[in-house]
């Protein structure tokens, strides 16, 4: 059976929210491609967002498009 790979899309914005989540900085954001950027600060945003409503750790694991 082949394997399908994943849409990269939905792969950063993860990671951005994963690091937002976990309070790390915007300027870690690891792309300069403008459009992958873009992806990586969105999913930024809601993990900050989630961070600061109070959702941490095992309760923010439902945000997550894994």
């Amino acid at each position: 059976m082949k394997k399908h790979k994943r849409d990269k899309t939905d792969t950063i914005v993860s990671r951005g929210y994963q690091a937002g989540i976990s309070g790390k900085s915007i300027n870690k954001c690891p792309y300069t491609d403008t459009t992958l950027k873009h992806l990586w600060l969105s999913g930024w945003r809601e993990g900050r967002e989630d961070n600061w409503s109070g959702l941490k750790g095992v309760s923010s694991i439902h945000r997550l498009n894994v």
